[in-house]
Order: C-alpha cells, then sequence, then structure tokens
C-alpha cells in the first residue's frame, strides 16, 4: 500500500492570519487526496488561540478526510500549551521528522 504523505513546514507565530492559511493549505493537500499529514513546528515559537483554533479544524479536516494528522518537532512552549490544552491528546506529536518516519512509516 502506498501512502501520500505530505509534510508542511510552519514557522513564526501561528495566528488567526496563519492559522487561515494552515487551513487553506490543509484544503488543497487534502483535495489531492493526501492520506497523511505532517506538521513540522520547528520554526513555530508562538501559537495564540486562533492557531489552536486552526490546527483543531485542520485536524477536523484530515480526519473527515479519512487521512491523519501527525506533529513533530514542537517547542517547549508549544508542548506546554498542547499540555494545558489537551492538544496533545487530540495531536499524535513526534520529537521530529526521523521519529515520525520510523514509527509511521516504518522506515528505518
Amino acid at each position: 500500500m502506498n501512502l501520500s504523505v505530505t509534510v508542511l513546514e510552519l514557522s513564526g507565530i501561528l495566528d488567526g492570519i496563519r492559522g487561515n492559511e494552515l487551513r487553506r493549505q490543509m484544503a488543497g493537500i487534502l483535495a489531492k487526496g493526501c492520506d497523511i499529514v505532517l506538521l513540522d513546528m520547528k520554526e513555530v515559537n508562538f501559537i495564540d488561540s486562533s492557531g489552536l483554533g486552526a490546527l483543531v479544524s485542520a485536524a477536523q479536516m484530515v480526519q473527515n478526510a479519512n487521512g491523519k494528522l501527525f506533529v513533530c518537532s514542537i517547542s517547549d512552549q508549544v508542548g506546554m500549551l498542547f499540555k494545558l490544552t489537551k492538544m496533545d491528546k487530540i495531536l499524535q506529536i513526534f520529537a521530529d521528522q526521523e521519529e515520525f518516519k520510523r514509527q509511521v512509516l516504518a522506515i528505518k
């Protein structure tokens, strides 16, 4: 089985404007028939409530398309925010792209 994987590298502040961009990108990716989306957040240094909302709606969009959404490379600050808001229960988070490849794609 050949899975289609798209990696989106986010950066800066994930706020309302960036969140809307993320939703648009996600809609485009899913329209092409993607199975797995990995959000690499190593360059994201802050997420506000609009950004969190965008992540939730991105996760729902992927789920509605029968895909899977994963996140990797989050900063300590973003990790704390995810714990406080229980996003760590909604999103599957990996240390980095390598760990994601090993665990999800089973690439050694």
